[in-house]
């Protein structure tokens, strides 16, 4: 849903129903990602994407149908249907897509849980997609850290999938969970989609050089959260780096301390060094590879400065076992020369390790092409 909040606010705080149609699992190759949604405005204007163009028709006319007829419905689009060819889902795929009418009276709390995203605080929106008793579907639970809004059924329903659900938002996880009717975890014939609004992954980008600006435009382009850090006053601008969400004039390595301390890094932050200065990027590194939990980090550098680099971690107190966490030089082989081709490279590489891809053309590849998440390993 967060990529057509904007617009189904504009039709919610309007007095309006929009019908939402939003992927929920996905096999083998899907095209797009559980929670992936569109958005069918009353005036008939799409929003957003489910399947990057294979069942978006059907899920407009479905969508259209439960604005009318305010009954939400959950649909699976895939090759083992009788019909796939007919909605176009060729590509080997299945996916499963809750279509749901989205108004003030279906879903009152909306504002406060747009708020909750815009401003980065966890937030998850537990929906029942199917149950024995109709009346069930559709029905929602917010859950945030500290407390919950709404209700799906019952009690013992709302404890169970608050307590799930807030285990999916630590995680930042996004899924479908199965219980019985009235909650019962052994049980089956309730299902529901716990979708996750965590805030944004983070990136940071240490040392403001030309090549930063450019890391920092595919970070953004990418959904991250961009910091850059740099203790040079005069090059740490917002005015050179317009697409960072903000700029930090604070020493690389007691910044990035002080984030940790704070919480603030997690098993989904990227770390890229830049700075290939000594008296910056070794402090700052033997912080960065001794955090308890870090998406990725990278250090820009030559060869001939990547071994000095690693001479001087070593006599820093840096262990090889710790060594083994950084990604130097930083980047896949593209043949990349320019900052924006060097950016390029750099985010293919965070992609790769995300996914678990390995950066060859996909013409000369067999098997599936998109990756799920627990197929990979973070450095």
């Amino acid at each position: 849903m967060r990529d057509v909040l904007s617009e189904l606010m504009k039709v919610w705080r309007a007095d309006g129903t929009a019908g939402v149609g939003t992927v929920v699992r996905t096999f083998r190759s899907a095209p797009r990602m559980p929670g992936a949604s569109m958005l069918v405005a009353p005036d008939g204007s799409v929003t957003g994407s489910v399947s990057g163009g294979c069942v978006e028709g059907t899920v407009y006319e479905t969508a259209t149908e439960v604005i009318e007829s305010g009954v939400p419905t959950l649909e699976k689009y895939g090759v083992a249907d009788d019909d796939a060819f007919a909605v176009g889902l060729t590509c080997g795929g299945t996916i499963e897509v809750f279509v749901e009418p989205v108004s003030r009276e279906t879903f009152g709390s909306l504002e406060s849980v747009a708020a909750d995203v815009e401003e980065h605080r966890p937030v998850a929106v537990a929906t029942v997609i199917a149950h024995p008793d109709p009346l069930w579907v559709g029905r929602r639970l917010v859950v945030r850290p500290d407390t919950t809004d709404g209700s799906i059924g019952s009690a013992r329903a709302d404890s169970a999938v608050t307590d799930d659900a807030r285990g999916l938002l630590a995680a930042g996880r996004t899924e479908v969970l199965t219980y019985g009717p009235d909650g019962e975890r052994r049980g089956e014939g309730m299902r529901v989609f716990v979708a996750s609004y965590a805030p944004r992954a983070r990136m940071l980008v240490f040392g403001a050089i030309d090549f930063a600006a450019a890391v920092a435009k595919q970070g953004s382009f990418l959904g991250y959260r961009v910091t850059v850090c740099d203790a040079r006053e005069v090059f740490a601008t917002p005015s050179r780096f317009p697409t960072a969400d903000e700029v930090v004039i604070d020493w690389p390595h007691r910044y990035l301390a002080a984030q940790a301390e704070d919480g603030a890094i997690d098993s989904r932050t990227v770390i890229c060094v830049l700075t290939h200065d000594p008296k910056f990027d070794v402090p700052l590194l033997e912080v960065a590879l001794r955090l308890p939990e870090v998406g990725f980090v990278g250090a820009m550098g030559s060869r001939r400065t990547h071994q000095d680099r690693l001479e001087r971690l070593r006599a820093a107190g840096v262990t090889d076992h710790e060594l083994t966490r950084l990604a130097s030089p930083i980047g896949l082989d593209l043949g990349a020369r320019t900052p924006e081709e060097t950016a390029v490279s750099i985010a293919a590489e965070i992609i790769a390790l995300r996914w678990g891809g390995e950066g060859k053309p996909l013409s000369g590849l067999e098997g599936p092409i998109h990756r799920s998440s627990g197929e990979s390993e973070a450095r």
